[in-house]
């Protein structure tokens, strides 16, 4: 399994675990930050220098520790950024946790190569991508085979959709399987 979807899905768990009330049904509510890194903000709020830099030590000692049982994960702008660009096609629940800070940089189309095609009995193609993931023509017709190094573009279609353009060719309806 590539390591985003490890990467994502034990995000998707931990936010899940996170907002979900006794009932199994999650609850709409806004953005709050982890406790531990909640502790550093709060700090912010003690007048005196030498209590602020004791608490500042203290909440950054359980940051520290909560990142490292696997408490809180710690992501940058560019992690982020590449988890969303690998999620492009795939029906996961909202990743505005992960991906807050790209708001402005929604991503519409994607390009890629393939690393291996094969087609099913009914004549449909399914392109496994260098980058792991993997699409199953829906509707449409190739000219030409695709092939291992062959060039695609994908953009989002109408009403959730996907299509791809093989080596320059005519846009296909597809959809990502992983």
């Amino acid at each position: 399994m590539p390591s985003f979807s490890r990467l994502a899905l034990a995000c998707a768990a931990l936010l899940s675990a996170a907002t979900l009330p006794a009932t199994g049904f999650a609850k709409e509510e806004p953005h709050t930050s982890a406790a531990a890194f909640q502790a550093v903000l709060d700090c912010r709020k003690v007048a005196d220098n030498t209590a602020r830099l004791a608490c500042y030590d203290a909440a950054a000692a359980a940051v520290g520790q909560a990142e490292a049982k696997g408490d809180i994960v710690v992501i940058d702008r560019a992690q982020a950024q590449k988890a969303h660009r690998q999620a492009f096609g795939l029906p996961v629940p909202s990743l505005d946790f992960l991906t807050r800070a790209l708001k402005t940089e929604d991503i519409d189309k994607l390009d890629g190569v393939v690393k291996s095609a094969r087609m099913d009995a009914n004549g449909r193609w399914t392109m496994q991508l260098e980058d792991g993931a993997q699409w199953r023509q829906i509707a449409g017709d190739l000219l030409r085979d695709p092939h291992a190094g062959s060039k695609v573009v994908i953009h989002r279609g109408a009403l959730g959709s996907f299509m791809m353009s093989v080596d320059g060719q005519a846009y296909i309806k597809v959809h990502r399987d992983i």
